[in-house]
């Protein structure tokens, strides 16, 4: 698209724009679901705190699976086709979950979940590309991280709130149905790319197999260590913000699971505000490593602070989950990061090999946290689930502060790229 196209087809590219951030908002609310449904679904399928982290970790363990092989097919098929039907398998598996009369089944469920979530980003990706101006790329992408990180937040106080307002398995049904709808009006208006677009973009690089470009990104030092800095960093968002964080407010606070998740989900809102702010803001002082120094050591500090600090108001809780998210969203620089010591042909790739590496993380870290939680717990049965104590949390919750110290020791050893590629622009 031109500054000439049509303004019709300007529009039809705002509105593709629109049903991929949809998705991407769909799947971020889909993927933190779990958070406030806890002790419901320890009480409904009978099963300890390990199980329910595995429970939450199928959908990690497909979108691990597919995160690499997602560009493949949406470069080979085309998004219309490989996207209908992703959210529409996001969509069966919330069913299918809705639906599960036992562990297995619901496990399944959030497995299809995670398979369909994995084109999420890629696909709005890859129909930015074929829509819009290069120079308008980074902008949309910031965009479009902005109302993934709103589907988070849906994820949360308001899921809560619907599920407060029927039986759970009815209010994740609906949310499965809306799914099927959005396929549908997907496949309907979706187009792969614009009547003016004359090359389409491709998000696995043409002239090299992908054999060859895996290589040399698994070849690459840095793209390692800025991996293990993405991993370690994010896993405490996943673990707090997408799974146990709600039950531990509720537990030590003493306040009800809808206004716990409310408080969460300023985690989410702080990501949302922070994404782009420190994009901005790395590009004007023209370093990326000091500034995801920085915010991630900030992140450190209010995560401990909200974990272990003793009679912290629920007003200053707020502030601090806020400005963890806030922070915490630095880390996203590591993806431009990987784009500068990258060639163009490999970008994709290396993305999609940091990607994976986060989706690894997330599906260890939500097992081992529900392990360590059973490990503290004192035997307190509440409505036919498992209930921790606020120690028991603590001690859990250790691995979150370990995790952001890790991070920042890696960053010790990734090279400041002063915001420009190192890299040439095509494999020799």
């Amino acid at each position: 698209m031109s500054k000439k196209s049509h303004p019709l087809i300007i529009f039809r590219a705002w509105i593709i724009w629109l049903l991929s951030a949809l998705f991407m908002f769909y799947k971020y609310a889909l993927e933190v679901s779990p958070s406030v449904m806890t002790s419901t679904l320890m009480g409904t399928f009978n099963i300890s705190g390990t199980a329910l982290g595995n429970l939450a970790a199928c959908y990690f363990y497909a979108y691990l699976i597919l995160q690499i092989p997602a560009g493949l097919l949406l470069d080979k098929i085309g998004p219309r086709k490989v996207t209908t039907a992703a959210i529409a398998l996001c969509a069966l598996g919330s069913i299918i979950f809705a639906k599960a009369d036992n562990l297995f089944v619901a496990s399944v469920g959030r497995f299809l979940t995670g398979a369909g979530a994995a084109f999420a980003a890629v696909n709005c990706l890859k129909l930015i590309a074929n829509w819009f101006p290069l120079k308008q790329f980074a902008f949309m992408t910031g965009l479009m991280m902005t109302v993934a990180m709103l589907g988070a937040v849906g994820g949360q106080a308001p899921l809560a709130a619907f599920i407060d307002m029927m039986d759970w398995r009815e209010a994740m049904t609906i949310i499965g149905i809306a799914g099927l709808v959005l396929a549908l009006i997907f496949w309907i208006i979706v187009r792969d790319k614009a009547p003016d677009h004359k090359k389409e973009m491709h998000i696995v690089p043409q002239r090299v197999t992908f054999g060859a470009s895996l290589k040399q990104v698994l070849s690459s030092g840095q793209a390692w260590w800025l991996s293990v800095y993405s991993g370690f960093a994010f896993a405490p968002v996943m673990v707090f913000g997408g799974l146990w964080g709600v039950s531990f407010i509720s537990e030590a606070f003493g306040i009800s699971q809808n206004m716990a998740a409310q408080s969460v989900s300023l985690i989410f809102i702080g990501f949302a505000v922070g994404a782009p702010v420190f994009g901005w803001f790395s590009d004007w002082v023209g370093r990326r490593k000091a500034v995801m120094f920085w915010g991630t050591l900030v992140a450190l500090i209010c995560i401990s602070a909200v974990i272990y600090l003793p009679g912290i108001t629920h007003s200053f809780l707020i502030f601090l989950l806020f400005l963890f998210g806030f922070s915490i969203s630095s880390f996203l620089l590591c993806f431009t990061m990987i784009r500068e010591i990258t060639s163009a042909l490999l970008a994709a790739t290396a993305i999609g090999f940091m990607n994976a590496f986060d989706a690894l993380f997330g599906a260890f870290s939500d097992p081992m946290t529900g392990k360590f939680l059973d490990l503290g717990w004192d035997g307190r049965i509440v409505e036919g689930a498992r209930a921790f104590s606020v120690h028991a949390y603590k001690a859990a919750f250790l691995t979150l502060p370990v995790y952001l110290i890790i991070s920042l020791f890696s960053l010790f050893l990734i090279k400041e790229t002063f915001c420009k590629p190192s890299s040439p622009s095509s494999l020799p």
